[in-house]
């Protein structure tokens, strides 16, 4: 089960499996973001590249209007899937809050 939506302070929740078969609703959320903003990856479980794509292209739009995507709350194979596809450099990937220590930070 997948989950998006706004939580506490406009941070973009992200929840569940992001892969194909949840991409349209991704897109239609992710399409009404307008400014820079965080998206909590910390329930995310699994990633697919469908779900890499949309957040690219998210990114990629939002930098056109000097304004970006920055994650937060990646869990270890997640950052590590980030890493291989050299996302690090295209996002911002802040540690989570103190009381998470062993998520990847920056």
């Amino acid at each position: 089960m997948f989950d998006i939506g706004f939580g506490e302070g406009g941070v973009i929740r992200l929840s569940g499996r992001f892969d194909a078969a949840v991409v349209d609703q991704a897109k239609a959320f992710l399409d009404q973001v307008e400014s820079s903003t965080t998206v909590d990856c910390r329930q995310l479980e699994y990633i697919a590249s469908a779900g890499l794509g949309a957040l690219f292209a998210t990114q990629k739009r939002l930098l056109d209007k000097q304004e970006s995507l920055t994650l937060a709350n990646l869990s270890p194979h997640i950052y590590e899937l980030f890493e291989m596809c050299a996302f690090e450099t295209v996002f911002e990937i802040v540690e989570a809050q103190p009381a998470d220590s062993d998520s990847p930070g920056t």
